[in-house]
């Protein structure tokens, strides 16, 4: 079995007491199909995490105003139209929420998924780290223009040595890093085993691999480009914007999180990351929270940063994520974003548009869309890392719905 879609039979995946060897998530491919399917509701049973706390304020209310919508129908770039319904099965939907002028407008788990599961959101923990990034600066705990050998000096023996924390919040470094998921012996792969996400592979061994994040940017020695001349799209920059913001504060990326940001969204329940042997969490992907939770981080962002009486994000960094300087991109953002640019840990979908989103592979999305006055959040456990026909379709799915109501 490759994976199997909600319409079809659910497989005992860690079921029983205890479960079957043949159905227990093999630690070094928890996160492929079917295991992935299972494992991203469940990380904190497969790993090491550290809790954000969502604080002591009160939660957000998020009034309903539910439209029946899975009859709406979408039409792909393969030509097919679809309803929702089919939409939400054929992209192997965890669970999909859309608010429109701040009210739920469609609210639907699937795949064993409830109000209360935090779920893993992959790379939309860069726009999290980022959002959280934009608080200190409005602070003046931190400048964008500001060398990251200020913040981690160690960083001088490296290829970012000359750069700025805005070159790696934009992913315009000149630091060569391999982003090849498939190979696991890539840079992105050796960082699997480094941020104890992963096993080493077979054939080698542990201590082949960097033990730690941190030690793995230390070996970032190559420089390919001039800082600021190119995008390039590498994990491991967020995770150097985390441990500036680690160094000028003084506290864990989850405290942090959980002072600047995660205590202002109005979340029902604390989140958590993902750490590595050091005790570091992984900002670039590790970070776990609810649907409902996912989509009030969206509210906050769309509604300017401020909630509750207290501006938590600076309207600023948020107009400057909107509306930015957006010149570099390159071949790989154009296929999907034509008119697109990267700025801040997010994607702008267009240019010519006011709409932002945060992306993570295996189908995690929150649309946030000034134009629309929407927010819309899709959890997903597609069986391949990237999709570009299921991205393209969420979008046009969103869109709409957003415009069917």
């Amino acid at each position: 079995m490759t994976s199997y879609r909600n319409s079809e039979p659910r497989p005992p995946i860690m079921q029983g007491t205890p479960p079957p060897a043949d159905w227990r998530v093999p630690f070094i491919d928890w996160d492929r199909p079917p295991w992935n399917r299972w494992a991203f509701q469940n990380v904190r049973q497969i790993m090491p995490t550290a809790e954000v706390w969502r604080g002591t304020g009160p939660g957000r209310d998020l009034p309903e105003d539910l439209r029946d919508v899975g009859h709406v129908e979408v039409t792909g770039t393969d030509g097919q139209t679809r309803t929702i319904d089919a939409f939400l099965d054929e992209t192997y939907t965890d669970g999909f929420i859309v608010l429109k002028g701040g009210q739920i407008i469609h609210e639907s788990y699937f795949n064993g998924m409830t109000r209360r599961s935090l779920h893993l959101s992959q790379s939309v923990a860069k726009s999290v780290t980022a959002m959280s990034a934009g608080a200190l600066i409005g602070d003046g705990v931190l400048d964008p223009g500001t060398l990251l050998t200020d913040y981690i000096p160690e960083l001088a023996e490296t290829a970012y040595a000359g750069a700025t924390l805005q070159h790696v919040l934009d992913m315009t470094s000149g630091a060569r890093f391999s982003e090849d998921y498939t190979d696991r012996y890539s840079d992105i792969g050796a960082m699997d085993v480094a941020s104890a996400w992963k096993p080493a592979p077979d054939g080698t061994r542990r201590e082949d691999f960097p033990d730690c994040v941190f030690d793995q940017m230390l070996t970032l020695k190559t420089l390919e480009a001039e800082h600021g001349s190119r995008f390039l799209y590498r994990s491991i920059e967020t995770d150097v914007v985390a441990h500036c913001m680690e160094r000028a504060t003084g506290k864990r990326l989850p405290e942090i999180v959980s002072d600047a940001l995660w205590s202002g969204v109005g979340a029902d329940e604390s989140a958590c990351f993902t750490v590595d042997t050091s005790g570091y969490a992984l900002a670039c992907g590790g970070f776990n929270a609810t649907l409902r939770d996912y989509a009030r981080f969206g509210l906050l962002v769309l509604g300017g940063g401020a909630w509750n009486g207290r501006q938590v994000i600076p309207q600023a960094w948020i107009d400057d994520t909107f509306s930015g300087p957006h010149g570099l991109f390159n071949d790989a953002g154009r296929e999907l974003f034509p008119n697109g640019a990267y700025r801040n840990q997010f994607w702008i979908e267009d240019n010519d548009r006011q709409t932002i989103l945060a992306r993570g592979v295996f189908g995690q999305m929150i649309f946030i869309s000034r134009d629309l006055d929407c927010v819309a959040v899709k959890l997903s456990t597609w069986p391949d890392f990237r999709n570009t026909f299921y991205d393209d379709l969420t979008r046009r799915a969103i869109r709409a719905i957003a415009e069917a109501v």
